[in-house]
């Protein structure tokens, strides 16, 4: 990559640059994008994606491990504030309102 893209980037992200930044970042960035071009030669080889075997989900079954509301006593108490049995939690949504 040349300087003017550089400080292009620099620009579109508002990060102001100095001179030794720029050449560590041409560097950098260069290197990423070859390393970036390499990993594209290889995934557009389409053989060698299908070569590493199928791919497929595994799933299972929900399962209730305990009985409903089995812990809901213990949680509450140990909870910092709460109120007729339910959690008091900050307001983060409209707090002005």
């Amino acid at each position: 990559m040349t300087k003017e893209e550089i400080l292009h980037l620099g620009e579109l992200s508002r990060i102001r640059l100095t001179e030794g930044e720029l050449e560590k970042y041409q560097t950098e960035i260069s290197s990423i994008l070859d390393y970036v071009g390499q990993v594209q030669e290889i995934v557009s080889d389409v053989k060698s994606v299908t070569a590493t075997g199928p791919v497929f989900n595994i799933f299972r079954e929900d399962q209730v491990t305990n009985e409903p509301g089995a812990y809901t006593k213990d949680l509450v108490e140990a909870f910092p504030e709460r109120q007729d049995g339910l959690l008091r939690v900050k307001k983060i949504l409209n707090p002005d309102s």
